[in-house]
């Protein structure tokens, strides 16, 4: 006989407070009932369709292809076909709150700070030796070695090995700024002359520099930041409060 155990709502929620998550779930409460109650005030309803659609993308997104695998998911996190449909219109109103504060402020905000959005495709080698960096440096230049080698000889991570020190592409806050500030100025394609940080000395073949672009990915992510920012701000300004009994005020203070 396969065991089970019950638990109450007083001891869920006494585990929520022993575990110190109290806070976090009360933020989380919180920023719901802002989302809520700014898009009531700015009269944004979503529509039937919309609802629809955020249904099925919240299926889509949990794997629930079939209808047995939306009940099992439902019965996992002990909700109901309304609490489901109320999770989808929560998402669809983060959205089409965010997308109505937020959507004209993201051009302005992209085009100012298009050099953030710059990106730059990398192969780099980190070495402890900045005599024997050197000597790969000139090496390099001269053709008497490929980078590709120097990274099967010297790179510690496999896949980077593998890929001959290939980085991807990446941004100006994913360098440090003594290495950004080099690696935006280069002329790809173009080897720089080794660079010396607290990580070793870094010898770095720029390949290419990307123009920045604003594509329906970043402008989403553009939104989520503004949006993000602008609930800590309305959540800082307020004092959340939850009604416990017996009240926190009304227990035995530490000795």
């Amino acid at each position: 006989m396969e065991k089970y155990l019950k638990f109450s709502t007083e001891e869920i929620i006494s585990h929520l407070k022993i575990t110190c998550q109290v806070p976090s779930i009360l933020e989380a409460i919180a920023t719901q009932r802002i989302i809520a109650e700014t898009a009531q005030e700015l009269g944004i309803e979503p529509t039937v369709e919309e609802l629809q659609e955020a249904a099925d993308s919240l299926r889509l997104a949990n794997g629930l292809i079939k209808a047995d695998d939306t009940w099992a998911w439902l019965d996992k996190h002990y909700l109901t076909i309304d609490d489901f449909e109320e999770v989808a219109k929560t998402n669809l109103l983060y959205i089409k709150l965010a997308e109505h504060l937020f959507t004209d402020k993201v051009e302005p905000f992209f085009y100012a700070n298009k050099i953030d959005y710059t990106g730059a495709v990398t192969y780099e080698v980190i070495l402890d030796d900045e005599d024997l960096a050197l000597e790969l440096f000139y090496a390099l230049q001269e053709g008497e070695i490929s980078f590709q080698e120097i990274a099967r000889q010297y790179v510690q991570d496999l896949e980077i090995r593998r890929a001959g020190g290939y980085q991807g592409i990446r941004y100006r806050q994913d360098f440090r700024p003594e290495i950004a500030a080099a690696v935006f100025a280069a002329s790809p394609p173009q080897l720089l002359k080794p660079i010396i940080t607290p990580k070793g000395v870094h010898i770095i073949n720029v390949e290419e520099i990307i123009a920045p672009e604003l594509t329906e990915q970043r402008r989403i992510q553009i939104i989520k930041d503004f949006f993000n920012e602008w609930l800590q701000q309305q959540i800082s300004g307020i004092e959340v409060v939850a009604e416990f009994y017996p009240s926190s005020s009304e227990l035995p203070k530490p000795a």
